[in-house]
């Protein structure tokens, strides 16, 4: 079985040198780092991980909650995550919550006896005391930073801003969002507020509708949406908070006969692969997921290297123009 010292003989450089490349701990150039993993790989060398992260204290793994695996945009934004933490040498080990206080504390305690290097969190039920506790960055994302080390955001505000503008564009003067959950603060309830304060802006009625809880868990939203346009025939325009809503949007429209966008204009959130799978595609906001992705990863890896980070990020949104918008 290859040691450290084949991997550095092997390489022509020293143990400390594979060390550093190993641990990703100060500068190394990117040639060196590829010559290394290449010797890694002609070696079939498998650092022992268990031991490094005993020496360390912490290892190269990067914890991530996040409250569904199954919903487009948390399966797009876990992806993104996994491409960059391995990027940067890095492995994420993924807990998937379903917004379960009980069990994200225990996630919690679990990443902690593993030493991880960091926490990128996405669900948003664990008091600030337990994350404090950890010792540890934590980099929230799309959730209320509360005790975190900084927080990263798409604008939710100005893509609310965005989709009434298209909406009130295409000739809309009734519009319904249907936004955030029910008992749960969120930075995405800032889409709500810049869809309203637009609609007001250019006297257009706009209102707003929250799902239940459950709604949310499920990812069932069609009798709640065929509920809102029966109650509200005059409706000519629906900004739907993710894409996912939007696409079940498009379905109660086809089931009460309503035309999108003849009759019905439709803007989602999030700019997912669902978006473009829909008859008619989407025409959405696109969220920056790989890019926030990369921002967390990062800002865990310059905290836990004892960087000053900012402790909020802010990146921009964009429309995207597909078929639900005349």
């Amino acid at each position: 079985m290859a040691t450290i010292k084949d991997v550095a003989r092997e390489a022509g450089l020293t143990v400390g040198t594979v060390s550093r490349v190993l641990n990703n701990r100060g500068y190394i150039s990117q040639a060196t780092r590829d010559k290394v993993y290449e010797v890694m790989k002609q070696l079939n060398y498998q650092p022992n991980e268990v031991a490094r992260s005993l020496s360390k204290q912490k290892n190269n793994t990067i914890g991530v909650i996040v409250p569904h695996i199954v919903h487009p945009y948390f399966a797009k934004l876990i992806s993104n995550l996994e491409k960059a933490a391995s990027d940067c040498q890095y492995k994420i080990l993924l807990c998937n919550s379903r917004e379960e206080r009980e069990r994200e504390l225990e996630y919690l305690d679990m990443l902690k006896s593993n030493r991880v290097a960091g926490l990128v969190l996405c669900s948003g039920t664990v008091k600030t005391e337990a994350l404090a506790a950890l010792g540890i960055p934590v980099i929230t994302i799309e959730r209320i930073a509360g005790s975190g080390t900084a927080s990263v955001e798409c604008d939710n505000y100005q893509g609310g801003i965005l989709a009434a503008e298209e909406l009130i564009r295409c000739g809309c003067k009734s519009i319904i969002n249907f936004g955030g959950v029910e008992k749960n603060e969120m930075p995405a309830d800032d889409r709500e507020a810049g869809f309203l304060d637009t609609c007001k802006k250019h006297g257009v009625t706009g209102t707003s509708w929250k799902s239940e809880e459950n709604e949310y868990y499920t990812m069932e939203y069609h009798e709640y949406i065929e509920k809102m346009l029966k109650e509200n025939p005059k409706t000519d325009g629906i900004f739907a908070s993710s894409d996912l809503i939007a696409a079940q949007v498009l379905q109660v429209c086809a089931k009460l006969g309503i035309k999108v966008p003849d009759q019905m204009q439709v803007v989602g959130f999030d700019d997912v692969n669902i978006s473009s799978l829909t008859t008619p595609p989407i025409t959405t906001i696109h969220q920056p997921v790989a890019e926030m992705a990369k921002t967390a990863i990062e800002l865990v890896i310059r905290s836990n290297q004892g960087e000053l980070v900012p402790t909020k990020t802010v990146l921009p949104v964009n429309l995207v123009k597909r078929g639900t918008t005349v």
